[in-house]
């Protein structure tokens, strides 16, 4: 493994800046006032337009007449500024995951890069024999990388004072012969998009471009199944970690939930979510005490919602949200709020209300200048920092890091009577802008 110093951001966009003409600095932005002691954040973009302030004096010296009171423009729901750009000269970021203490992407290169949280220092890189690193995943004190051999590495995390991470294996493991590599049969044929982890059973998924999942113990090294799971791309792997269910979307449009045989390793497909024609590229589930919800971006630029049913267990298809202009990329869930990125170079926040799951687009965070294809949420506790850590990553090779501030509602703390719903298909149009309500007794309305 090798390493770097720790250095903040600002010194190591320095030293890089002296070896390139482009900006390869993690430093703050400079179209944002920021001081010492007092971190100015922008106003977000509000979805609608806000109420219009008017001033509340004469129209004109000859007339008695006075224009409406003032009416103030409500207080933005969100303020997001960007922290930190990095401008990346060894290619394309096709992952990032979150751990307790740092941050990890993984890109065509073979270097796997880590930063600390929250003050983003940068504590060097894993130098793997493989690069293409397409999904990476932080679990505990272990990260899941995988590679283009089409195989998977783990590493034990090192300590926070002492970056130094160590392999553990190889999945599948090598074979013993090194001058004759040959693929074993459980090896994938295709490049590994997405990884899952079951954390109660221990149990590793992988997803695959040659449309099979696969299972690993991590424990015995082993794979115990494989699955054709679609018939294109598998593009993510979701696990519900509190029932086991496991969610796959594919290239092929389809969202499938998977549940493992009791006492058996074996996975069979308990339902197919199809309700779009567009290949689906992310997906997130949200979980709280009242519901369980499961969101999918795909290429039209919708994202789909199913909502739970405790008592019998299936999803039903509560209604899409549309404002991105092209493809949804990438998704967060992360208590009631939803990240999209999208190839139309921007991050959409959305927030659901508990009592009716009605969503609302809280802000349009613009940036990048190119498709956000990867992104990462996690809550900050510091003193200094508080609220939300937004990391994302765009074709147009910049790493970037959001400080997001959100606002409770109003209406927080008032009851609503939740809405009783039939579900039927809706009508998708890929001209008109707005939101296209199913055809419900009860239709369910959600504000832009």
């Amino acid at each position: 493994m090798e390493f770097h110093p720790e250095k903040d951001l600002c010194s190591f966009g320095d030293e890089e800046k002296s070896k390139t003409n482009l900006p390869q600095s993690l430093c703050f932005s400079t179209h944002q006032r920021v001081s010492e002691h007092n971190v100015e954040l922008a106003s977000a973009r509000p979805s609608s337009a806000s109420a219009t302030s008017i001033s509340s004096q004469p129209m004109s010296p000859k007339t008695p007449w006075l224009l409406s009171p003032v009416r103030l423009s409500p207080s933005p729901p969100l303020l997001y500024h960007c922290l930190a750009s990095l401008h990346r000269q060894e290619g394309n970021i096709f992952s990032i995951t979150v751990s307790k203490d740092f941050v990890f992407t993984g890109s065509e290169s073979s270097r796997i890069h880590a930063w600390k949280q929250p003050d983003g220092t940068d504590m060097g890189y894993i130098k793997a024999n493989s690069g293409q690193v397409r999904a990476i995943l932080a679990q505990g004190k272990m990260l899941f990388t995988s590679h283009g051999d089409y195989r998977i590495r783990i590493w034990h995390l090192p300590l926070v004072e002492n970056f130094i991470a160590k392999k553990i294996t190889t999945l599948p493991p090598r074979s013993p012969f090194f001058f004759f590599p040959r693929k074993t049969i459980h090896q994938h044929r295709d490049h590994i998009s997405c990884l899952a982890y079951n954390q109660e059973d221990k149990l590793l998924y992988s997803g695959s471009w040659d449309k099979t999942v696969k299972v690993w113990k991590v424990s015995e090294k082993s794979c115990i199944d494989s699955f054709v799971a679609h018939d294109g791309h598998v593009n993510v792997i979701v696990v519900n970690q509190e029932d086991g269910c496991v969610f796959t979307c594919s290239s092929d449009g389809s969202v499938k939930i998977w549940r493992r045989v009791y006492g058996e390793n074996s996975h069979i497909l308990t339902t197919t979510l199809r309700f779009q024609l567009s290949p689906v590229n992310a997906l997130a589930l949200s979980l709280s005490s009242s519901n369980c919800l499961l969101y999918s971006g795909s290429t039209d630029g919708l994202i789909n919602f199913w909502e739970k049913e405790y008592l019998y267990g299936r999803y039903n298809h509560g209604g899409f949200l549309q404002g991105h202009h092209f493809a949804v990329l990438c998704l967060v869930a992360i208590g009631d709020l939803i990240f999209s990125g999208s190839e139309d170079a921007t991050i959409r926040v959305w927030r659901r209300q508990e009592e009716n799951c009605f969503h609302s687009c809280l802000s349009v965070i613009e940036g990048h200048h190119g498709p956000v294809r990867c992104l990462a949420v996690s809550l900050v506790k510091d003193e200094v920092l508080k609220g939300l850590l937004v990391y994302t990553a765009s074709l147009d090779q910049t790493f970037k890091v959001w400080r997001v501030k959100v606002f409770p509602t109003e209406n927080g703390n008032k009851e609503s009577t939740p809405q009783k719903r039939d579900i039927t298909e809706s009508e998708m149009s890929p001209i008109n802008p707005t939101y296209h309500k199913p055809r419900m007794a009860d239709q369910i309305p959600i504000n832009l």
